[in-house]
């Protein structure tokens, strides 16, 4: 028998209506997984910044998607390379123009981590966060002696009294310190003024501030260095408001985060091995770090 187009068009768009009811209804056990939610993006900042390029792709990410209408970034992070901090901070900066961004602080967040913290529409740490450490350091071992006791020496030929700054035969000379001193000098001062900036606070109140050393959330919170006390649910509830979300919010993150842990756990070895390299072939350059010797 056939069957009438008419009634077979009806059956199929019954069909389809009810896949969506179905749909909707199990959405509505569960908004933060539904498809229509406002989004608030996650970007996690995890141990030492060596590179900025793959976290501002996904920054840039976020900011072109219209879909995302917040951002939390969470920062656990002693700080790393300065450059690698302020490319960072400067994209974290352009993301904040186009939708509000608040750092979730977890255990440290100190040196170039709270730079590109001080770019987020507001800040978040726990009262125990290690964070502040507004300051630049350059390290190198001097290994004269343990080279005189292996009868190890030196040859170099060098185009100028400065050129070899650093080199591991031998201590710094005056020269090579100062102009190191210097070269810090300045790095520090770009620091401070940006953390001024953004944060709107006097600049010789960051430079009282900028001594290298470390502060608790709490600690940081009162000084005018973070805004609130919390952890990342008050983050993401915090940038949930400011964007004007009512309802739960999805999290979304990028698309390399969402890869399985042991493909993460080598690309981030793999990632770790070349900035090794790099920095045996290079030398270190000056970082944005918290250390403890």
């Amino acid at each position: 028998m056939r069957k009438h187009p008419l009634a077979l068009a009806v059956g199929v768009s019954a069909l389809i209506v009810g896949v969506f009811a179905l749909v909707f209804m199990t959405m509505g056990k569960n908004p933060e997984k539904s498809l229509f939610s406002d989004k608030v993006g996650v970007i996690e900042i995890i141990a030492t910044i060596t590179d900025s390029r793959k976290i501002n792709r996904d920054l840039k990410a976020f900011r072109l998607d219209d879909s995302i209408k917040a951002v939390v970034i969470r920062i656990d992070s002693p700080g790393g390379g300065a450059a690698a901090s302020q490319e960072i901070f400067s994209e974290v900066k352009r993301l904040a123009r186009a939708k509000p961004v608040v750092c979730s602080m977890g255990a440290v967040a100190a040196s170039g981590g709270y730079y590109i913290a001080s770019a987020c529409s507001k800040i978040v740490a726990n009262p125990s966060t290690m964070t502040g450490s507004i300051g630049v350091i350059i390290s190198f071992p001097d290994l004269k002696e343990l080279f005189d006791k292996l009868g190890i020496k030196m040859q170099t030929v060098k185009s100028g009294a400065l050129k070899g700054t650093g080199d591991i035969s031998r201590p710094l000379n005056p020269a090579e310190r100062a102009m190191l001193q210097a070269a810090i000098d300045d790095t520090h001062a770009q620091f401070v003024k940006d953390v001024a900036e953004t944060r709107k606070m006097p600049l010789a109140r960051v430079q009282d501030l900028a001594t290298g050393g470390i502060y608790t959330g709490r600690m940081a919170k009162n000084l005018g260095l973070v805004d609130t006390l919390g952890g990342f649910e008050t983050a993401v509830k915090m940038a949930a408001d400011m964007a004007g979300i009512k309802d739960t919010p999805q999290l979304m993150r990028p698309e390399s985060a969402k890869k399985n842990w042991v493909d993460r756990m080598f690309e981030e070895k793999a990632e770790w091995l070349i900035q090794r390299i790099k920095l045996e072939l290079y030398g270190r350059g000056l970082d944005y770090r918290w250390q403890i010797d």
